[in-house]
This record gives C-alpha cells, structure tokens and sequence, in this order.
C-alpha cells in the first residue's frame, strides 16, 4: 500500500489534465486487481484489501487517492505571491493581516505575517489587490515598482498578477495606527454617477461593519472580466461614471434618489437639427418672384433649417421598476432656435409679398407640462390606476391615423388582470399651435378632443396585441389666421363661412406577430356631421371609412414588409353626404413615414388656400392646414400600395428602402374646386430611401438621411397643369410653366442631427 501512493505521487499525478490519468490508472488497480506496471504487486494488495476489509476500505482508500490527486494537481495550477512586511524604520513586522481579494470573482484570502514577517499563499491565476486589515495601515508608494501592472493607490495595490507555477513576491511597507483613528473600510461606489447620498448613515462603527442606508447606492465590486485592467484596455462592466455621461447610470437621470430612497429627479436635452431641400410645386400668385412664372407656378426649390432644443425636468416618486409610480411632475421647455426657411417664390410665406421669400423666426413652448397621480392600485401584482393633467403627449392608436400630438388635457390610464389589459380615458382641451414651428402656443381654441381605448396584450396569441377605441372631435366655429397671414379657419375655399364640425370614429387596431409574420392592421369608421361644409356650401352628414395593413418577414439582418392603405373619398362634393375621410391630428409612421415624399412634404393646391396633402399625413383632405385648420370630409380619398424592407446593415446603421404606388380614390372633389372637367386617378410612384446611423452604438448620437422623389402620375399632372389637355389654343407659351415641369419627378432631401443626453 505505501509502494503505491508513494510510486503515484512520484509520478507527478498533479497535472489535472495531463498527469492526473497516471494517478486514475492507479486507482482503477484497485477496482480490477490489476496494473500493467506492476501486476503481481497490485493484484496481491487489492486482494488482500478486498479479503480483509472488504469494499468500505477499497473506497476510502479510493477517495483518498482522488484527493491526493485534486489537490496536487491545483497546487501546480496555482501560483504564489509571498513578501515581507516591514514597519517605516525597517524592521520585520509579525501577525498583520495580508487580505488578498481576486479583482475577477471577488473571492477573498487572508494570510498572516510570520515571526520574521513573511508571508506566502498560493492563489489561482488572476488580478488581485492587497491591503492589511487593522489595526495596521499599508504604504504603497507611487512610482515604486511592485510589478508590470500593479498600481498602488496609497492603502491598497492593485492589479497584482498571479501567473500558474510562478512566485511573485510583493514587500508591504505598513505603520499602526492608534485605536481611535482605525483606518475606515474603503467603501465600493455604485456604478454610474451616484451622486451624493440621499439618506446619511450612522458612522462606521468598526472596520468590517458599516451600516447603508441608502439602498440604492450600495456598491458593487469591482469586476475586471480579464483580470488584467491597464494592460489590454479597459472591459469593466460595472463602470463608474461622470455626471455628464449619458449613457452609464446616473442621478440626473432617475436611476438614483435624491432625497430618501423614492424621490428621483430626471433631467434630459435633446437637440434636433434638420437641414432640407425639396422640389414641390409652389403657386406664384400675381406678384411672382420671377416675372417669367406661368400664371400659377412659381420657383419650385424650397430650403429649410429648423433647430429644435428641448430640455426636460421630471421629478417622481416610487418604490421600484416593477410598481408604478406614485406622483410625477414634468415640465419640457422647447425652443425653436431658429426656424429658417427660403422658398424662392412670394406670398408662400407670408400673405404679404413684400415680406419677399426668406423667413427665421423663433418660438418658445411648452411641449410637456403635466402632473400625474396614481389613484390606487387595483392588484398585488400592481395593476393600477394614475390620472395625468397638463400637457402631455398621446398617440391614440399603434400607428398615429387619428390623433397623435403633445396638447393640454387630462388623462385616466392604467392596468387589469396583471398587465394583460391597459386602458386610456382622456380628454383634450386643444392648444393653438405655432405656424412655422408646429409646437405650442399658450392661446387655447375652441376644439375638444375625447378619447377612450383598450388594449387587451396575448389576443389569440402570444406577441399579438388588439385594441379598441373611441374619438370624438368637438371643433367649433371660430376665424384665425395663422402668423403668416394666411385664414386657416375657415378654410378659404367655398362657402367660407365658421362651421363647427362633430364626428366621432370608432375603431379596431392589432399590432403584434403571429409566427413568424409580423402584423399590424387598423379599421376606423368616421360619423357624425360639420354644420355648413365649405366645398360642399351646406350642412353634411359624415359617413367615411379608412384601412390600413402591413405584414412582414424577418429574414438574418433584413425585414421585407407589404402595406395597404385606404381612405374613402367623395363621389358627390355637393350633396348632403361627406363620404371622404380625415383624421383629428396624423401624424402616422406608415408607407415609409418621415422618409417617404408624399407623406413629409405638404403640396398646397394653386390658387384654393387649401393642401392637396398635409406635412407629415398620408391623407389628400383638402384642409387649410393639419395643425390650425379644421377636419374635412370632402375629399379624394386615396390607395396607397406599398413594398419595402428595413436592412440593418450594421449594428450602427440601418437602412430603409420603400416604393409606394398612389391612387385617388374618387377625383370629383379635386375636380369642383379647380374647375377641371376630368382629373384621373393616377397620383404616381414614391420612391424612399432612408438612412440611421449610430456611431456610438447608443441612441445619444443619431444621424439621420432621408432622399425620396415622386414620380408624377397622370392625375397629378392634370392638377398641377398638362398643356395638352387644359390650354386654350394660341395661348400655350402662357400656361406653360416657366420653372417647373410636372411631369418631371420632384424631390427631397434632408439630413438630421439629433443628440440626447
């Protein structure tokens, strides 16, 4: 028995993967008798061991040759770090305290000095800091050399490296300190920029006991994932951080309390700059800008470059991410600094042409300014209900069809049946809003918005989302010109006389996946009546129907997608009947969204005070303007078939191809108020390409490009003037247009900056 553990440890069983099969042959003698090495010995002792004793000692023994394996085979895995401790005159320092701690897995060894103040552990291989324990202080000088890597930061050593089957050999220098003056346990910060704590604690009443008030600040170990920090950069993922990163955690913005463990503060800018170029047609009016202008059209190019700062201050107070919020209070200044546009031709911005054709204004709003309070909490699994007052932004549906805006109201909403239902009641009293900006005024007008719906999450199937919803639009009979000059209500076309108008919309939207298929779907039926309709010139009945569907596919980076779009449009412009749809307020992220020329760029209709499309709507309405105007329901209508798909070709860029094919639905609208006897369907193709780039990979940086052309159709050509079809004879020269050519595609180009912190 002794012949064989001593022949095993000689043979270097140590090795866990190498050697160590040397020491498990061994053992497997004693369970079959027999070694190749020595057969006769090996055979007469498990015999004897099997005869004597039987199998409870073949099994000890067994185990404890395993162990003597494990351990010596760690043991030359291993490496040392051995040193002296002296005192500041030099001299050897018995019984201190070595504490050793692994960077990595924060796993931690104690070792005490001996008689002539050595010390040596062995340690797996890693990054380790050192320090003593009280009532000794250690000195780790700067500039001195305790290693390639080490860094010494006063009491404490870093970045020891422990390399397997190598001695490293560190001396500590350290003076005692007096009782009262024990030197304070180093405490770990949190990650991010913590800030100061919001509840103080009791002082430290030993060096291993600290009491932490403060919960949410309680620090994290220090995590070098390999272990050697300085050396092949820095991979820390509990990163500290400053207060003016905004991408790690941070007091300013809401991860950390500041005043007892519920109240946090969030503090956020966000900084938009756009610079565009289109080509759209432009009415000239009398006074044109270029004397050669066609009766009707003017130069078409139009330059733009708006600068949009918003700072936002939201205070609240909770108890964690999982249950709601108890009170919050918002406010978000927004400043249009400036607002520059050039559009080459008189009277497009302001009504007063001598004002020529430049403008840059400013204006400051009010895009958010509310409180919210939860009433109660309806569950243990907190579902709830809160109440917001003030202006706040809100989007009634998945896509924006009917209202999306940031306006002064009120608003219920909350949870059921832990999550699976939410549900919003709210009522808007609507705020004017800037002409050339598009936010907030501090003047209110005569509409009130109403909205209710429910979302019911997991509908059918898991991923999939459906949800109902009420409108009703109250918008009353009132005369505003907007600050350009221009009368927005009423529109100034037809019987331009104060209407008020009172149309609800009911609706059903899904949004989700099912499989594999990614689908979203909305229907909206509008009913209700405006009390004298301009075009129509009498009281009409609202009766109109808008659909909408995408479906798409994942396949690796790419999503390939297909869109429908639908609004009814007016057969009869003149009968008691307004069959055409129009929304309260779009703003919908549909057929290509922002990227897409029909849906970013407004088309006036020359010389009728209305838009054949709206900036940022899908919807041919014929209205005065989205924002100040009022709701029109006799319209075209339009289809709108659309292919495209989302490319993420990078992790930092993604790019957005669509194609759009656009149809009138009925052209008799568009025909009464520009006296033509025959406009056909065909409005044209809409070309898109957009760019996103995230050079940080964060959302704090994103650059935006976005380049589209539509190719015009032949009902458009027919609005916008065909030689062929609406010249008088003799006269072509003079209805030709001098500047622009519709049958030539038009454009635009943008580019956006955005910067968040």
């Amino acid at each position: 028995m002794y012949h064989f553990i001593r022949s095993s440890q000689d043979s270097s069983c140590g090795d866990l993967f190498g050697e160590t099969f040397h020491c498990l042959g061994a053992v497997a003698v004693l369970q079959v008798g027999r070694s190749p090495r020595e057969p006769d010995d090996m055979k007469a002792l498990a015999e004897k061991l099997d005869r004597r004793h039987g199998w409870l000692l073949r099994t000890v023994v067994i185990s404890v040759l395993l162990g003597t394996c494990m351990l010596s085979g760690l043991a030359q895995s291993r490496g040392r770090l051995s040193g002296v401790v002296r005192n500041a005159s030099g001299a050897a320092v018995a019984g201190v305290a070595v504490i050793v701690t692994n960077q990595v897995t924060s796993g931690i060894w104690h070792v005490s000095s001996r008689m002539d103040g050595t010390y040596s552990i062995r340690l797996p291989p890693g990054a380790y800091r050192i320090k003593v324990a009280a009532p000794y202080a250690a000195k780790f000088e700067k500039g001195k050399d305790y290693g390639e890597f080490s860094r010494p930061l006063g009491d404490e050593l870093e970045n020891v490296i422990i390399e397997a089957g190598k001695d490293t050999n560190v001396d500590i220098s350290v003076e005692e300190s007096k009782p009262e003056e024990l030197p304070k346990t180093k405490e770990a910060e949190p990650t991010g920029y913590g800030g100061k704590k919001s509840i103080q604690s009791e002082p430290q009443p030993a060096p291993d006991r600290r009491e932490v008030r403060d919960r949410w600040r309680v620090g994290f170990p220090e995590y070098d994932r390999y272990g050697d920090r300085g050396a092949r950069g820095r991979d820390i993922p509990f990163k500290k951080g400053r207060w003016w990163d905004p991408y790690n955690q941070s007091v300013l913005k809401g991860d950390y309390p500041i005043k007892g463990n519920k109240t946090f503060l969030i503090f956020s800018a966000v900084s938009t700059s756009i610079v565009e170029q289109r080509r759209a047609p432009s009415p000239s009016g009398v006074s044109a800008a270029n004397p050669l202008s066609g009766e009707f059209f003017g130069q078409p190019e139009q330059f733009a470059i708006n600068q949009t700062l918003q700072l936002s201050f939201e205070l609240f107070h909770g108890d964690t991410a999982f249950r709601p919020r108890d009170w919050a209070i918002k406010i978000s200044p927004t400043f249009s600094i400036p607002n520059y546009v050039n559009a080459r031709e008189n009277g497009i911005i302001n009504i007063d042409v001598r004002r020529g054709t430049n403008r840059t204004d400013t204006h400051v709003s009010l895009e958010e300014a509310f409180a919210e309070m939860k009433l109660r909490d309806l569950s243990p699994n907190f579902d709830f209900i809160s109440v917001r007052a003030g202006i706040q932004p809100f989007i009634s549906d998945f896509r924006g069809f009917i209202f999306s805006d940031n306006n002064l109201g009120a608003r219920f909403f909350g949870s059921l049946r832990n999550n699976r239902y939410q549900y919003n009641g709210a009522f808007f009293s609507m705020l004017e809003k800037d002409t050339n900006s598009g936010l907030n005024r501090f003047d209110t007008r005569h509409q009130h918005v109403y909205v209710a719906n429910l979302f019911r999450q997991d509908f059918i199937r898991e991923g999939y989302t459906i949800q109902g919803s009420l409108h009703y639009n109250d918008d009353r009979a009132s005369i505003k010109y907007d600050r350009n000059g221009f009368l927005v209500r009423p529109a100034l076309i037809g019987d331009a006389r104060p209407h008020s108008i009172k149309v609800g919309y009911i609706g059903i939207s899904g949004d989700g996946h099912l499989g594999r298929l990614n689908l979203t779907h909305s229907y909206f039926y509008a009913f209700g009546r405006d009390d004298r309709n301009p075009i129509a010139g009498r009281s009409v009945r609202v009766k109109s129907n808008m659909a909408a569907v995408e479906a798409s596919v994942d396949h690796d980076y790419l999503r390939f997608k297909g869109s429908f779009f639908f609004a009814q449009g007016d057969a009869n412009p003149t009968d008691a009947k307004a069959t055409g749809f129009d929304a309260i307020l779009d703003d919908p992220n549909f057929v290509g969204g922002q990227f897409s020329f029909w849906n970013r760029n407004g088309i006036r209709l020359t010389q009728t005070g209305v838009g054949l499309v709206q900036p940022n709507s899908v919807l041919p309405s014929l209205r005065s303007s989205k924002i100040q105007g009022q709701a029109n329901f006799v319209n075209p209508g339009i289809f709108i078939y659309n292919a495209g798909v989302d490319a993420e070709i990078t992790q930092r860029v993604k790019a957005i191809f669509n194609v759009n094919y656009l149809r009138f639905h009925r052209t008799e609208s568009l025909e009464y108020i520009l006296f033509q006897n025959h406009i056909r369907h065909e409005i044209g193709w809409d070309y898109s390409l957009g760019v996103e780039y995230r050079p940080f990979l964060t959302n704090n940086l994103q650059l935006t490009f976005g380049a589209s052309t539509l190719q015009t159709g032949l009902g458009f050509r027919d609005i916008f003037t065909n030689r062929a079809r609406n010249c008088p004879p003799n006269i072509g020269d003079f209805c030709e247009p001098a500047v622009i050519n519709p049958a030539k595609p038009l454009y635009s180009l943008f580019a956006q900056l955005k910067l968040v912190f």
